[in-house]
């Protein structure tokens, strides 16, 4: 679970997007000695939405748990001052994954707390403690920009936070792999050879001959992750430039193409 603490002077991100106005509206309500759990409750829709804004359109395939994991539950907002309004993320059920078509949901529980306000002059006023409790469902597909809508609270206590799933990736010592596979290659051996130093089934590899130059590309399409590098006719390692806006979906992706029949 994640817990952030909302400032009244600077406020936080959160809070400033509707702090000022939900400070308002409940004074206006006249809510008496409820007006706490009336403020609570409106920081905890403030947070939800803002939450939503944060995982906003999304264009990178992952699992709920990594999601849940990686975004929802961790907040970059620090403490500030004291006697703050608290506002705690809990991570309730999470399913699914943002991939192709599939969709990938998960229920998240605000917990928040108020603290007691007596007045501090004339035309000031002060207000209950109080706490409240909202939850929501964030539905997220990939290209596209996260829904969300209000649930009922279970009871009990939330779940064991969940874990986070690697990230796949080129390993660290790809660069080296190629350039080792490409110096001993022949045109006959380089496709094979590069799939053996990268069997990953994450990696996709593509080779080709090209004019006496055998171009190896091998990637992570869904991390626009690519590595080129071409051996010239004359045995040197080279690596080509591209403009990487041709890794996006439905673009050139990592193909021995940015380098045999650059986009233009």
């Amino acid at each position: 679970m994640t817990q952030r603490r909302v400032s009244r002077s600077g406020r936080g991100r959160g809070w400033a997007v509707g702090g000022a106005a939900v400070l308002v509206a409940a004074a206006l309500t006249g809510c008496g000695e409820h007006r706490g759990e009336v403020l609570a409750a409106q920081a905890a829709t403030v947070e939800a939405k803002r939450l939503n804004e944060a995982l906003g359109h999304r264009a990178r395939p992952r699992d709920a748990a990594s999601i849940a994991a990686d975004e929802v539950l961790r907040d970059a907002d620090t403490p500030a001052a004291q006697d703050d309004t608290t506002v705690r993320r809990e991570a309730l059920a999470w399913s699914g994954r943002v991939f192709g078509d599939e969709r990938a949901t998960i229920d998240v529980r605000f917990v928040v707390s108020v603290p007691k306000r007596s007045a501090a002059g004339f035309g000031d006023s002060g207000h209950t403690a109080g706490t409240a409790a909202r939850c929501y469902r964030y539905e997220l597909r990939l290209y596209r920009y996260t829904d969300y809508r209000e649930i009922d609270c279970p009871s009990g206590a939330a779940p064991p936070p969940p874990t986070a799933s690697p990230v796949p990736k080129l390993p660290d010592d790809g660069r080296q792999r190629l350039t080792a596979v490409l110096r001993t290659a022949t045109p006959q051996t380089l496709a094979g050879a590069v799939r053996a130093a990268f069997p990953q089934e994450w990696i996709t590899v593509d080779t080709v001959t090209h004019e006496g130059a055998l171009v190896a590309a091998v990637g992570v399409p869904a991390e626009r992750d690519c590595l080129l590098l071409v051996r010239t006719p004359a045995g040197r390692i080279e690596t080509p430039g591209y403009d990487r806006e041709w890794l996006e979906p439905g673009e050139t992706g990592c193909k021995t193409g940015l380098y045999v029949t650059p986009p233009r």
